[in-house]
């Protein structure tokens, strides 16, 4: 994998786990004002972001099992820990909707 492949790699794991974050904090928005249909369509699209930030992440590892050797640098780590960050946010996300969710129908 060329420098620029890896890059480019690294800035798709940040990119797109960032939408994921912000998909999810807007879903908590709209369940907080009782729009729980619409906080749902905002997960399904952090859901959809999130699959393109394993597709960045897969495409590092591939290169890996190649036997090709990905330099570990600062920004890998950061792109890892924004990827970790977002599977997290994304999941208590969903707790809070679903709590939100409960909250309206009671």
């Amino acid at each position: 994998m060329q420098e620029t492949d890896l890059l480019q790699s690294i800035m798709g794991l940040i990119l797109h786990s960032g939408n994921v974050k912000s998909d999810c904090m807007e879903a908590i928005q709209l369940a907080k004002q009782g729009n729980v249909s619409a906080a749902k369509e905002k997960i399904t699209l952090a859901n959809k972001s999130l699959v393109e930030a394993h597709h960045s992440q897969t495409a590092l590892l591939t290169q890996e099992a190649r036997g090709e050797k990905v330099e570990v640098s600062i920004m890998l780590v950061h792109a890892q820990d924004h990827l970790m960050n977002a599977i997290t946010f994304k999941d208590l996300a969903i707790e809070i909707i679903d709590l939100y969710d409960r909250l309206q129908g009671a």
